[in-house]
């Protein structure tokens, strides 16, 4: 069953004190544009995360969306900074000594001097962090898939609906087609008979003219054609496989053979079909344009 390039879905995983969550969302594309978005911090995942995108989004304008945080109360810790404390300790007790002041020099002291004691973020383990990110990835594109299935099978029935249609308007034309130069030969005849009946005509002539012009409306070989590519269309709509850009191609062959109808036509009914063939047809690409 075909899919709708549109969709979004989010995966949210929480390990220890570890919370990722990762967004996809797609819009219509020509390609696969993959985007990912994530922390400088983590920049080192984002050629695999944009691989296992790529394996299961094959079309469309797609962004990833990475974030994560440390949650509870294992965000940060206090570090000493062994090496300034020390200098500052060595520093006040010169100073203590130069100027003969009494007394040490307390802890509190010196960790109330900037830098002494700095707040750091944990740092955290790549393993688990692409552990979490994969789960939360695979979630994503989980409830992302179902939003394309879902839309794909949406678009699947409208097409299906506008081709039957659209068989149904060239069945039209099929039957009024052979009767447009039965009926331009009868017109033919009539201005004959109009003309003055000394006037001498060739009826080889005339039996040619009407020849030419029932060969220059023929249209069967468009319709044979029209009628091969909506089977072809038809099978499309089963396909597991990505099918936009093939729908699109024979939605341009079916206009095509559409377009040379109509400029055989000569009558104004069979212009109304054709007309009505191509409105429909227009529908069908439009909605081809979001078929993954």
């Amino acid at each position: 069953m075909m899919h709708s390039m549109t969709g979004y879905g989010k995966g949210e995983v929480r390990r220890d004190s570890l919370a990722v969550s990762v967004e996809v969302r797609a819009v219509n594309h020509r390609y696969a544009d993959i985007s990912v978005k994530l922390p400088r911090s983590v920049m080192a995942f984002e050629n695999g995360l944009r691989k296992q995108v790529g394996k299961v989004l094959r079309r469309g304008k797609i962004d990833v969306f990475i974030n994560f945080e440390l949650t509870g109360e294992a965000q940060s810790v206090p570090v000493l900074n062994h090496d300034l404390a020390r200098t500052y300790h060595d520093l006040f007790v010169e100073l203590q000594r130069e100027l003969q002041i009494e007394g040490g020099v307390t802890t509190e002291y010196l960790a109330s001097q900037k830098d002494v004691i700095q707040v750091r973020e944990v740092e955290i383990d790549d393993a688990l962090l692409g552990e979490c990110l994969d789960q939360a990835l695979q979630l994503a594109l989980g409830q992302h898939l179902e939003m394309r299935r879902v839309e794909g099978e949406e678009t699947c029935r409208d097409i299906a609906e506008r081709l039957d249609v659209a068989e149904s308007l060239l069945g039209d034309v099929l039957a009024r087609a052979p009767q447009v130069p039965l009926e331009w030969q009868d017109r033919l005849k009539e201005r004959l008979e109009r003309l003055p009946a000394n006037l001498e005509l060739d009826p080889q002539r005339v039996a040619q003219e009407i020849a030419v012009f029932a060969d220059r409306c023929d249209i069967s070989e468009e319709v044979a054609r029209f009628k091969s590519h909506l089977v072809q269309f038809r099978a499309l709509l089963d396909d597991d496989e990505p099918v936009g850009r093939r729908m699109d191609f024979l939605v341009q062959e079916l206009n095509r053979e559409v377009n040379t109808m109509g400029s055989k036509a000569n009558d104004a009914e069979l212009t109304r079909c054709v007309v009505a063939l191509k409105a429909e047809l227009e529908k069908v690409r439009e909605q081809v344009q979001n078929v993954e």
